[in-house]
């Protein structure tokens, strides 16, 4: 078994058992990409069993902090059952969900979203694409699926040294499939769609979504970065008879539009916009438009902490803009899915730009990623997904 060792001091993440070691931490030993190494600290004290990544800035992520552990194929079933017994436990409305989420279920870089009988899975470190066979064995064996469509095609591969890959990897046949969540229904393409196929992550707050608007009593809703229009169909799900979908691709929005359909609701009361979001705020307030209430759900605007500046002034904009656009005692959902920016410093940016806009607002709800992607005390930078519920003053 090869040994990395690490720099006098270094030792502090793993004994904390944070999975991650970056790769200024070594100081010496080195390994072939994914291969199984043994972590000792600087005086030769064992830390963990790991997967060595040669290419990466994260040069070694944890697979177990016990000694005697074995990582081999039995490893991998353990660990894939446990995780999927976990959310069977959680009594989700759904068809759709998150089967394992990297480091939150001790196996990094691993995502796994099940969309009925298919399994949709990303393998994002050279750990669990060293282990991808015995990885997919597992799956199907603790699942009962068939049919497994690798999405190993996100650019986090690219800084593992590894190359981008989409495709069956089990089984065959048609990749569409019907999502069923809460009291709605929604059309997933796992070949296309992003991510895993859709954002599963924001389940819950799509459904608290619906009952706010109904709650409320709010009639017209702007869904900004609206996709295929999830929250779109719950606004109209709620009761709103006026709901404004705004994406930047024509695709998307075209299946909000059949979505809206699906659901059965009447497609005079949705509007499909294929515009900047930025611009189509900017003129909407020009052009004096008011919403009862807003959806503000961007992409990735921070992948890192490195980003958290220019990020910060992008959020703080659409936040500004949005608050702008709210009626008095309008609602206001607002999200950030970037690792770069915290929950206490988004807070600080949807507060900095209330005050730009000269808007105070009650913040009746902190959100976060359904329970399906949850986030563990050793390993808070899981916490990717943060958001609001403000009601303006």
């Amino acid at each position: 078994m090869k040994v990395i060792r690490l720099r006098e001091g270094k030792e502090r993440s793993l004994l904390r058992q944070h999975p991650w070691v970056f790769q200024g931490s070594v100081e010496k030993g080195r390994a072939d990409a994914g291969e199984t190494v043994r972590v000792e600290s600087h005086d030769g004290q064992f830390l963990a069993w790991a997967a060595f990544s040669p290419d990466s800035t994260i040069r070694v992520r944890a697979w177990s902090f016990e000694a005697a552990e074995r990582i081999d194929a039995d490893f991998f079933r353990r660990r894939v059952e446990a995780a999927v017994a976990m959310r069977a436990r959680l009594g989700l409305r759904s068809n759709g969900v998150r089967l394992v989420h990297g480091e939150a279920d001790g196996l990094p870089g691993l995502i796994v979203d099940r969309y009925e009988d298919i399994l949709s899975v990303q393998f994002l470190a050279t750990g669990v694409e060293r282990w991808k066979s015995v990885i997919a064995d597992a799956l199907l064996a603790a699942t009962g699926c068939t049919r497994l469509y690798e999405r190993s095609d996100s650019s986090v591969r690219q800084l593992e040294g590894l190359p981008l890959v989409k495709g069956w990897l089990r089984g065959g046949g048609d990749t569409r499939v019907l999502l069923h969540e809460h009291d709605i229904r929604l059309t997933v393409d796992v070949e296309e769609g992003h991510k895993t196929g859709y954002y599963l992550d924001q389940r819950e707050n799509r459904a608290l979504f619906a009952r706010l608007v109904r709650q409320l009593g709010c009639r017209s809703v702007l869904n900004c970065y609206s996709y295929t229009g999830g929250f779109s169909v719950s606004a109209l799900a709620g009761g709103a008879t006026e709901v404004v979908s705004v994406d930047s691709s024509g695709p998307a929005l075209a299946r909000a539009c059949a979505h809206v359909e699906l659901n059965g609701f009447d497609p005079a009361h949705h509007t499909a916009l294929d515009a900047d979001v930025n611009g189509t705020l900017r003129q909407m307030l020009k052009d004096g438009r008011q919403f009862d209430a807003i959806v503000l759900d961007p992409p990735k605007f921070a992948p890192t902490a490195a980003h958290a500046d220019r990020a910060s002034r992008a959020y703080k904009d659409i936040n500004r803009l949005g608050l702008k656009l709210l009626k008095p005692g309008g609602l206001l959902l607002t999200f950030s899915c970037s690792g770069g920016i915290s929950a206490d410093l988004f807070h600080k940016i949807v507060a900095g730009a209330g005050l730009d806009a000269g808007v105070d607002a009650y913040i009746l709800q902190r959100l976060e990623a359904s329970s399906d992607h949850p986030t563990t005390v050793n390993f808070p930078e899981g916490e990717y997904l943060k958001g609001l519920v403000l009601l303006k003053r």
